[in-house]
């Protein structure tokens, strides 16, 4: 197809960012289209067209709120069509792109290197490309791996090895992508003992929020020399986002037990509890999956995950939220401040001023948009404010755990959540990137002034 003169013109004139925002916008339009299509839905099923935009933002921002049950409505074309825009959510927009320009032999200029370092949230031009053939060879094989063993595995529970593998196929992509959609109509709750099958979800979870760049150094260690193993250097981004990821999964894991523990986990043996309380923890990252009723839990485990929620995954990977990165760095800096510190320095390493007046701008932007948020949902909806958090939480943080209410809600709170998962996908910074207005550097400044602060 070729378009207009006119339309390229006004797309050349726009920021990256800007760029990055409509293409995510067609995205959605798209999305929207494909799961429009009769084919999508089984025999007598009607969805309501607020559904269906619904069911195509949660998808393409990889969150998993559903208004619909996937299994009861869905047709196998339709599941295929949500696989699709789960992978288009996960890796990018501008990622499938520029895998597409690749597969034809267009050349990728420097526009299109910037509009790649703007969607994988990177900070130079350096190895664009590189880093796009990278996150698809890593993806596509850890899902073929995945795929097969998750396929044969599922013969023990379908008699007929087509549904095992479609099982096997569509709980990978749910669970690499951090989805959270499920074709079983109860998550993973029919699976709440077989551990092989929780403990593979769980890699999956990690390999799609714990960021693509992380997963590229570790697989460079992994394949290189002995040599150049011991001479090999992680990045200050991968050391703070593996021990934040980790610290996260750990306490969360631990606190979760502790809140319900005269509760939940009331005569579940050793191995449930630690089952029941680790997947939890790693699903808030950004996974959406679960082996249990959430619902069951105290209103404070709630609180405490729409906390980790928020947090969710880390930069340049299939999750949302604030971003670990950004909560380290936020944490860090309030340690720094209170010890007389005038730098931030982890491992060794200064921490540039912009990247913590980012961290601090996520972290206080994304405070103010879960409380409007949350503000204006409890003036159109019955349910109590934990419930409301969570749900405000989980689409930002695009991870699709819910208490149950999210098909009762009405069209205004529907559109917010979406607004929520649009943003939690793209990033904060992108989206307040969209505001920016040209530089414009003067050679005077005004009389600088203080002013009391706490």
């Amino acid at each position: 197809m070729i378009l207009p003169k006119s339309f390229l013109r006004w797309i050349n004139k726009l920021s990256p960012v800007r760029i990055i925002l409509f293409f995510y916008l067609l995205a959605a339009i798209f999305s929207t289209a494909l799961l429009s299509l009769p084919v999508a839905y089984q025999d007598g099923v009607e969805v309501a067209f607020i559904d269906i935009v619904f069911t195509a933002v949660s998808a393409l921002s990889v969150t998993g709120l559903s208004t619909i049950t996937i299994s009861e409505t869905l047709s196998t074309t339709g599941i295929f069509i949500l696989a699709f825009i789960l992978q288009l959510g996960a890796v990018g927009v501008m990622a499938i792109g520029t895998f597409i320009w690749l597969l034809i032999g267009k050349k990728i200029g420097l526009k299109e290197r910037q509009l790649i370092m703007t969607d994988q949230n990177q900070t130079n031009f350096e190895g664009m490309v590189r880093l796009i053939k990278q996150i698809f060879i890593v993806l596509l094989t850890v899902e073929f791996i995945a795929f097969i063993i998750l396929g044969t595995y599922f013969l023990k529970y379908y008699q007929a090895p087509s549904e095992a593998f479609f099982h096997g196929f569509f709980g990978t992509i749910s669970a690499v992508t951090n989805g959270g959609f499920d074709i079983t109509g109860n998550s993973l709750i029919p699976y709440k003992d077989d551990y092989f099958i929780q403990f593979i979800n769980m890699l999956l979870i990690i390999f799609g929020a714990i960021g693509f760049p992380v997963l590229i150094e570790i697989k460079s260690f992994l394949f290189s020399k002995r040599n150049s193993q011991r001479s090999m250097h992680f990045s200050l981004f991968t050391k703070v986002t593996t021990l934040t990821f980790g610290i996260l999964i750990v306490v969360g894991s631990i606190v979760i037990y502790l809140l319900d523990m005269r509760n939940f986990f009331v005569g579940k043996s050793w191995h449930e509890s630690v089952f029941y309380s680790l997947f939890q923890s790693v699903t808030t990252r950004s996974g959406g999956l679960s082996t249990m009723d959430v619902s069951l839990l105290t209103e404070s485990n709630h609180l405490w995950m729409s906390f980790l929620m928020f947090i969710g995954a880390s930069p340049s990977s299939a999750g949302g939220g604030i971003r670990t990165t950004t909560f380290a760095l936020a944490v860090i800096f309030i340690i720094t401040y209170a010890r007389g510190g005038s730098s931030i320095r982890i491992f060794r390493r200064e921490v540039h001023e912009e990247d913590l007046m980012k961290a601090v701008t996520v972290t206080l932007m994304a405070m103010l948009m879960v409380f409007v948020s949350v503000l204006f949902i409890t003036t159109y909806e019955p349910f109590s404010i934990t419930e409301i958090m969570f749900e405000v939480t989980s689409a930002f943080g695009t991870v699709g755990l819910s208490l149950g209410i999210t098909a009762e809600l009405s069209t205004f709170t529907k559109i917010i959540l979406m607004i929520l998962m649009f943003i939690g996908r793209v990033g904060i910074i992108t989206f307040l990137f969209m505001f920016k207005k040209t530089k414009r550097t003067g050679d005077y400044h005004y009389p600088k002034e203080r002013i009391s602060i706490g």
